[in-house]
């Protein structure tokens, strides 16, 4: 399976990639919904509208969810139904960049620059949360 990129024509993205790799803590941050309150329940409504994207084609699978800090308290660890959720150790920056380096047709999605330079160093493309969070939306 693949995860197609559609309306990302800018970033000359057109064919199928492979995996998509989410920043879970850039993307729940990108928008004020009162997350910083109650980090592990705004991880498990997250997880659940990634999950439910994936279960109704907007997202195809693989898709891996990175978690850090306190956010890990809001999902197990797990590779079910071709979303895989990844407890990182340290900073999920760390991770996410190991991700990319370690498979090929990977698509992060992110909005901090650093990670994005990053990845791009590993051949990942990058897309912000805005382009998730509208499949999710869907």
């Amino acid at each position: 399976m693949s995860v197609w990129l559609t309306g990302t024509r800018s970033l000359g993205l057109r064919d199928p990639c492979q995996m998509l790799v989410i920043d879970a803590a850039n993307v729940i941050g990108s928008r004020p919904t009162g997350w910083w309150r109650d980090r592990p329940g705004a991880t498990r409504v997250f997880t659940g509208r990634v999950r439910a994207a994936v279960t109704a084609g907007r997202l195809d699978p693989p898709v891996t969810i990175v978690l850090e800090g306190r956010a890990r308290a809001g999902a197990d660890e797990a590779d079910v139904d071709g979303l895989e959720v990844v407890h990182a150790p340290g900073e999920g920056d760390e991770t996410i960049a190991a991700i990319a380096q370690a498979n090929r047709d990977v698509v992060v999605v992110t909005s901090d620059r650093e990670l994005a330079e990053r990845v791009r160093g590993s051949d990942a493309a990058v897309v912000g949360p805005s382009w998730l969070l509208q499949k999710l939306d869907d």
